[in-house]
C-alpha cells in the first residue's frame, strides 16, 4: 500500500469500496482504533476477526487499489469542483455526526457548509396541487426565518422544498442517492445547478454508483440525521417518507406531518403518523412551536447571520444575559433560563434562535442548548 496515502484519502477509498458496507466500516474502524490506513493495512487474518468481514470483503480490502482507483476519484472530484467531508471535519454537518451510524465522509458539492439549523421536508414524489403548495411555502417560510431546509431532490415534494427555499434566498441541501456525478431524476438538472450554487448537494456514495433500493433508505437516514425535525407533507403508508420518518425517531428528530384528506391514499402515510404520535402540523407557526422557537421581531429577522470574521458580533443586553447562562459548559432548556433570567418564554426562545444563527450556542438532539 502506497506510504503517501493520508487518512482523508484512506476515508475516500472505504468508502468506496465494493462488499463493505456502513456497518462493517463502523466495526473495521473500531477495531484498528479508528485509523483508516491502519484498515488497509491490515493482517488479512486480523480483518477476518472483524464481525461481518469474510474472504470477499478481506480480498478487497487488502487489494484495494484493484477495486478503487483513487487517482481517478480524485482528479473527477476536482474537476467537478467537488470535495469530500470526513466526518471529524469541522464543515461536516454537525448533527449528523451526533447519530449512531453516520458516514464516515460525505462527497459536497457546493460552498455552502451548514451554519443554522436544519428541517427536512420530505413526501411522495406523485404529490398533489395541495401538498406541492404547502411543501413550497412551508420551505419559503422557514428560509426565511433562518432554517436551512434538506431534502432528496425527487420529484414531487422534494423539488417543491427545494424550490421554495431558493425562491426565497434562503440555504438548502439536497441529499442524493448516488453518485454526486449523477442527476436523479435527469429533468432536476437545473435544479441540481442552482442548488451546487446557492447551497450544497451532498451524498455518500462514490462517482458513479447509480441509485437503487439500498441507496434511497440510506439516503433517507442521512437526511433525517442532518435535521432538528422532518415534515411529512405526504406519504403514502409505505413510502420512502415513513423510512425517513423512522430514521429521525430513532435519532431522537422531531417527527411532524401534514393532514390531508382521508380519501386520497397520498394522506394515508401522514395519518397514520400522526396516529403515532408525530406532531400534526398546519402552519410554520406550529413548526416554530414544536422546534421551541420563536418568530424573530423585525428588528432580529434583519440581522444579518454571522459572516465569520473577525472579532465577536454584537450582542444586545438580552441575548449577553442569555449567553451567560452557558457559562462552564452549562447545557441549558428555554423555560429554565425563562425562569432564571424572569423574562418570558416567547422572549428567551427568539433570543436562542437569534444566537444559534450568529453560531454561539447549538441545540443538542435532546431540545437542550449548549454554548459553542
Amino acid at each position: 500500500m502506497p506510504q503517501s496515502l493520508n487518512h482523508r484519502q484512506a476515508l475516500l477509498v472505504l468508502n468506496g469500496l465494493p462488499h463493505v458496507g456502513p456497518v462493517m466500516l463502523r466495526r473495521l474502524l473500531d477495531a484498528f482504533d479508528h485509523d483508516p490506513i491502519a484498515v488497509l493495512a491490515g493482517d488479512r487474518q486480523k480483518l477476518l476477526q472483524v464481525q461481518g468481514v469474510g474472504d470477499k470483503a478481506a480480498g478487497v480490502l487488502t487489494h484495494w487499489s484493484e477495486h478503487f482507483d483513487l487517482s481517478k476519484e480524485v482528479e473527477r472530484m476536482k474537476a467537478a469542483g467537488m470535495r469530500f467531508l470526513a466526518q471529524t471535519d469541522e464543515s461536516f454537518p454537525p448533527m449528523l455526526r451526533e447519530t449512531f451510524d453516520p458516514p464516515i465522509g460525505l462527497y459536497w458539492k457546493g460552498q455552502y457548509n451548514v451554519d443554522r439549523p436544519c428541517v427536512a421536508i420530505v413526501g411522495t414524489r406523485r404529490g398533489t396541487l395541495y401538498g406541492l403548495g404547502v411543501a413550497k411555502r412551508f420551505a419559503s417560510e422557514l428560509a426565511r426565518l433562518g432554517f436551512c431546509i434538506v431534502s432528496g431532490m425527487a420529484r414531487g415534494t422534494d423539488t417543491a422544498a427545494h424550490e421554495g427555499a431558493l425562491e426565497a434566498g434562503g440555504k438548502t441541501v439536497a441529499v442524493l442517492g448516488c453518485g454526486l456525478d449523477i442527476v436523479y431524476p435527469p429533468e432536476n438538472l437545473d435544479l441540481y445547478k442552482r442548488i451546487a450554487v446557492e447551497g450544497a448537494v451532498a451524498s455518500e456514495f462514490p462517482l458513479g454508483r447509480r441509485a437503487d433500493r439500498q441507496t434511497f433508505p440510506m439516503r433517507n437516514r442521512v437526511v433525517a440525521g442532518m435535521c432538528e425535525a422532518i415534515i411529512v407533507v405526504e406519504s403514502d403508508a409505505a413510502g420512502g417518507s415513513m423510512i425517513t420518518a423512522r430514521f429521525a425517531g430513532e435519532q431522537g428528530r422531531q417527527i411532524m406531518a401534514v393532514p390531508g384528506r382521508i380519501d386520497q391514499a397520498s394522506s394515508a402515510g401522514c395519518h397514520q403518523l400522526i396516529r403515532d404520535g408525530a406532531t400534526m402540523v398546519t402552519s410554520v407557526d406550529d413548526i416554530l412551536e414544536e422546534l421551541r422557537y420563536a418568530r424573530p421581531t423585525q428588528m432580529e429577522a434583519e440581522l444579518p447571520l454571522a459572516s465569520g470574521g473577525l472579532g465577536s458580533p454584537q450582542l444586545s443586553e438580552l441575548e449577553q444575559a442569555v449567553l451567560n447562562c452557558f457559562q462552564g459548559g452549562e447545557l441549558c432548556q428555554a423555560d429554565q433560563i425563562s425562569e432564571q433570567l424572569k423574562r418570558p418564554a416567547s422572549e428567551v426562545s427568539a433570543t436562542l434562535m437569534g444566537l444559534e444563527l450568529k453560531r454561539l450556542i447549538s441545540k443538542r438532539a435532546d431540545g437542550r442548548f449548549e454554548a459553542r
